[in-house]
C-alpha cells in the first residue's frame, strides 16, 4: 500500500503460507489479538465501504464487535447511509489497518441484518448515554446546528427519564459473510506479502497475490 513505508523499517516481520491457519477467520482473530497485545488504539476500528443501488461508493469507519465463523458484526442507525446503501446492495467491503504491526486485512462479502435478539443483546451493554444518542440522532441527516441535535437529545432524556432505554426499532446489528479475506504484511522495498482466502463450494483457497 503507498505511503505505508513513511516511518515503518519492515525490517521485523514477513509473511509465509506457513504462518497462515486453514480458516481465514480464525487467522483474522490471530492478527487482531497481536494488535490488541500491543496496545494498537481501537484495534477493531475497520474502514467499511458500501454502495447504493447506482454502485456509488461510500466508507467510514465503524467498530467490529463480533467476528466468527458466521461473519463479522457491526452496528448502526438502519436509516443512515449505509444503511440505506445496504438495503439497496448488501454487499460491502472492510479494511482493517493495523499500522504499528505493518499489518492490513481486507475482507469482501455480502451483509444481513442479525437477528433482534442479538442486537437487544449488545444494546444493552452499551453506556445509557449512548443508547439516548441512538435514539436521538437522525444519523446521517442534515442538521441546522448543534443545538438542534442537543434538543433532540434533551427530548429523548425527558422521554425516557429514570427508565431503561430499549434498543430503537430502526437501530441494530449486520453480518458480513466474507467471500475473500486479504492479509497485507509489510516488507521492504514495497515487496509485500499478500495472501488472499477466497470462498469456494469445498471450502477456502488460499493463494499468495503479487506486491
Amino acid at each position: 500500500m503507498d505511503g505505508m513505508d513513511a516511518g515503518i523499517s519492515h525490517e521485523h516481520r514477513s509473511l509465509r503460507r506457513s504462518d497462515l491457519l486453514d480458516d481465514p477467520t480464525d487467522q483474522f482473530l490471530r492478527w487482531l489479538a497481536e494488535a490488541e497485545a500491543a496496545g494498537i488504539a481501537l484495534p477493531n476500528a475497520v474502514a467499511l465501504a458500501t454502495a447504493d443501488a447506482d454502485a456509488s461508493p461510500s466508507v467510514r469507519h465503524v467498530l467490529l464487535r463480533s467476528a466468527d465463523q458466521r461473519g463479522f458484526v457491526f452496528f448502526t442507525n438502519h436509516e443512515s447511509r449505509k444503511g440505506r446503501e445496504l438495503l439497496a446492495n448488501p454487499r460491502a467491503a472492510f479494511v482493517a489497518l493495523w499500522r504499528e504491526l505493518d499489518r492490513q486485512v481486507s475482507v469482501a462479502g455480502r451483509v444481513e441484518r442479525i437477528a433482534d435478539a442479538e442486537s437487544d443483546a449488545y444494546f444493552a451493554t452499551r453506556p445509557r448515554g449512548a443508547r439516548i444518542g441512538a435514539w436521538a440522532s437522525p444519523q446521517s441527516a442534515v442538521l441546522e446546528d448543534r443545538a438542534e441535535l442537543d434538543r433532540m437529545v434533551n427530548k429523548v432524556e425527558t422521554r425516557f427519564g429514570d427508565a431503561d432505554v430499549p434498543r430503537p426499532p430502526f437501530w441494530g446489528g449486520y453480518r458480513l459473510t466474507p467471500a475473500s479475506l486479504e492479509f497485507w504484511q509489510g516488507r521492504p522495498s514495497r515487496l509485500h506479502d499478500r495472501f488472499r482466502y477466497e470462498r469456494e463450494p469445498t471450502g477456502w483457497r488460499l493463494d499468495r497475490l503479487a506486491p
